[in-house]
């Protein structure tokens, strides 16, 4: 009897060691039916999202704006940015901020302040404001360009400038009331005019001779005419006046005559065509300073023709003419210009509105960015800084 009992026990305890290893060995089929089908479902996601390689270039160095892939990735290529910087050039898809110390000096940033930087760009002047606010207060940074915005806007993002302490406005900084009504006044407000560099280096957007690109040359591509539009249509006259009035070029009447010539045979579409053209109409200086005076030449026409289909004179008119109402009791304002027309226009109107009370101080003469800093960012020679403080009524 006692034998039965034990040979009972025994099978039970078998049976259950078996349904355990069954169990268990369900259960280890089950998990690599499962590790398949996720491996087999990542695979299909792999397929459905092709890996994205970057520009292949012949040589050991990049030459294109696309090629300079670790110019774009500042954070993650430092080293190489860095090297590119101190050989006096900006690293692709990148623009070195100018004259950032003697901004922050003259502004006077306080925690607890409200502060607009009306040409937001790379957000190189904003993230400085921004550190100076120490999280107290707000900037906010406006920007016509809808590509470059979005991007300086996950820049700063992941500095740490979220949007309690920064908000970003795609808008025309002619229109500093409407974003005054909402957000105003102003403590400190920085304008730095002209063009960034990652706009003239991308070849796509067409603001620079010298790449091969559209003629295009808008700072927002979705409104107005390109400047391929504008120079197949525009008279001879009105040409040679643009390019007098934009960029004081020498060879005006030359280059408007040789452009009109030219869009008889072919239709002006490229920035090599018009860069063409420019040498063509100065094929007859001597060949020691021809080199050298087209390189000048196409960099004004270039510049004549940007500041007319953006509409930069009136834009600037527009923007200086509101300024004092966005601004708080005591606030100060600090703009860069980068040619001698928005120079004109900004010392007229600080002189004016001084005379009139608006403002209880201008700046007297220019500042100009040091020796080291123009050795270091080539692009900062030509920048004049004027600046302007208004009464505490």
């Amino acid at each position: 009897m006692e034998d039965n009992k034990n040979n009972i026990s025994e099978k039970n305890i078998n049976t259950d060691k078996y349904e355990k290893t069954q169990n268990n060995t369900n259960q280890d089929s089950q998990t690599k039916e499962n590790n398949t089908l996720n491996s087999q479902q990542q695979d299909n996601n792999t397929q459905d999202k092709p890996h994205k390689r970057r520009v292949r270039y012949k040589g050991t160095h990049p030459r294109t704006f696309a090629e300079k892939y670790k110019e774009h990735n500042p954070e993650k290529y430092k080293d190489t940015v860095e090297k590119v910087i101190s050989k006096g050039s900006t690293p692709a898809g990148m623009h070195i901020s100018i004259m950032v110390k003697e901004i922050l000096d003259f502004l006077e940033i306080k925690p607890g302040q409200k502060g607009l930087d009306a040409t937001l760009g790379y957000g190189g002047h904003t993230s400085k404001m921004l550190e100076k606010l120490e999280g107290k207060g707000h900037v906010y940074g406006l920007d016509i360009d809808p590509i470059e915005i979005e991007k300086t806007k996950k820049r700063l993002k992941d500095k740490g400038f979220g949007e309690d302490i920064f908000t970003g406005v795609n808008i025309n900084f002619k229109d500093i009331d409407k974003v005054a009504e909402k957000y105003g006044p102003f403590d400190f407000v920085l304008a730095d005019l002209g063009v960034s560099s990652m706009q003239i280096d991308n070849p796509e957007r067409g603001f620079t001779y010298k790449y091969e690109g559209p003629l295009d040359l808008r700072l927002n591509p979705n409104q107005g005419i390109s400047a391929a539009e504008r120079i197949n249509s525009i008279s001879l006259d009105e040409l040679e006046g643009m390019l007098i009035e934009n960029s004081d070029e020498p060879y005006a009447y030359e280059i408007a005559k040789t452009v009109v010539e030219e869009r008889r045979k072919n239709k002006i579409e490229t920035t090599t065509q018009l860069k063409d053209i420019v040498e063509k109409a100065l094929v007859y200086l001597p060949k020691k300073e021809k080199e050298e005076a087209v390189k000048k030449s196409c960099a004004r026409t270039f510049q004549a023709l940007r500041i007319d289909v953006n509409n930069e004179f009136e834009v600037l008119y527009e923007f200086l003419e509101k300024l004092p109402n966005i601004l708080a009791p005591n606030g100060r304002v600090a703009i860069l210009t980068f040619h001698s027309g928005e120079d004109r226009l900004v010392k007229k109107s600080f002189k004016t509105l001084k005379k009139q009370g608006i403002y209880s101080d201008v700046a007297r003469d220019v500042i100009r960015p040091g020796k080291a800093e123009c050795n270091r960012n080539p692009r900062a020679k030509s920048t004049k800084m004027r600046w302007a403080i208004k009464n505490n009524l």
